[in-house]
């Protein structure tokens, strides 16, 4: 049986729009997608419905995007995401969603802030940051998906900085995401949030997930590259505005 309520469909078709457009590589986006639909279900449940569609998602962007990633950044934060995701399972039951929320939402905003005051300053030269920092920020980029399905802010403050070339950065991004989801299926396997129920739903919206994953891909291509890196800070910016009053709500208003 899927689930037939017509409310839930009205939350989930925005949130599969959205995470098609992310995947397809406007990252960042598919924040929304969990916290809409867990406004008429549990959140774990939410996530659970998803989880299916994001890994046909990131099966698609992958394939296209299958030649132009950047290997090095690749390997010094897919370490760390193992890590992170261990971790996650451990402390799944110990760690307030709100306080994580908070967290990255500070992240993200300390980001934001950092680079608006640098827009003046004369252009540096792109460097490679140190492979540590890649561990780390591979690792709570994670921790934090695992927990709440955001792992975007923590990426963004590794990678951004790099200027990578536009499809290089999209590349990148959806192949360390992909890995990252498929690192989820055995602990969400483990902890028994998948059902019968969820798992048929979650089919039927596969022609939508494709739709507009393959939409993103579409808009990416056709984006000049400072338009797009424009788009990308504003999305960090509301990214981290949101999560933090989400945090603060969970935790200080409640």
């Amino acid at each position: 049986m899927i689930i037939t309520d017509p409310w839930f469909y009205i939350f989930a078709v925005p949130a599969v729009v959205c995470l098609g457009l992310s995947k397809g590589g406007f990252a960042g986006l598919g924040m929304v997608a969990t916290p809409l639909l867990a406004l008429i279900m549990p959140p774990l449940q939410a996530a659970a419905i998803l989880l299916p569609l994001l890994l046909i998602q990131d099966a698609l962007s992958a394939f296209v995007y299958r030649k132009q990633w950047d290997a090095w950044n690749l390997k010094v934060m897919l370490p760390g995401a193992v890590i992170g995701m261990g971790i996650a399972w451990l402390l799944v039951a110990h760690v307030s969603d709100g306080a994580i929320r908070l967290l990255v939402g500070v992240i993200a905003l300390v980001f934001s802030a950092n680079s608006w005051l640098r827009r003046n300053r004369p252009v540096e030269a792109p460097k490679r940051p140190s492979a540590a920092l890649g561990w780390f920020w591979g690792g709570m980029s994670s921790f934090t998906s695992a927990l709440i399905h955001v792992g975007a802010p923590p990426y963004f403050a590794f990678v951004l900085p790099q200027r990578l070339e536009k499809m290089v950065y999209v590349s990148t991004t959806v192949w360390f995401f992909a890995v990252v989801n498929w690192l989820k299926v055995v602990p969400y396997f483990a902890l028994g949030q998948f059902s019968t129920n969820g798992l048929a739903t979650s089919v039927v919206l596969i022609p939508l997930a494709v739709v507009a994953n393959m939409l993103g891909i579409w808009l990416v291509r056709r984006i000049n590259e400072k338009a797009f890196y424009k788009i990308t800070y504003a999305l960090v910016f509301i990214l981290g505005a949101e999560l933090t009053r989400q945090g603060i709500v969970d935790l200080f208003l409640r």
